[in-house]
């Protein structure tokens, strides 16, 4: 499956709720496993993003329903990177001149 990895800005809601924010995660996590997704890894990290996502899906569609549905909730920004593992950057320029 496609990986993807998305990074994450608390909003000004999202910083005024944050002890919530561990409930929100898990709620979000069981939310992109019923659109049949699955979470590979979560970080809350220092710098420029407060959290970064990476997960597996079935297809861009899935990613995107999933991150309109996070988006909705007002709590966080994101920014996200269709990613492709070195096997397979292998079969994409295999066939370059």
């Amino acid at each position: 499956m496609p990986i993807y990895i998305t990074l994450m800005n608390l909003t000004e809601q999202g910083v005024k709720n944050i002890q919530d924010a561990p409930k929100r995660i898990e709620s979000g996590i069981r939310y992109q496993e019923k659109l049949g997704g699955k979470l590979l890894g979560f970080y809350v990290t220092l710098g420029d993003y407060d959290y970064i996502g990476i997960a597996d899906a079935p297809n861009d569609e899935v990613v995107m329903r999933f991150l309109l549905g996070l988006s909705i909730t007002g709590n966080v920004q994101t920014k996200t990177l269709k990613a492709y593992t070195t096997e397979q950057m292998a079969k994409i320029v295999k066939d370059l001149p």
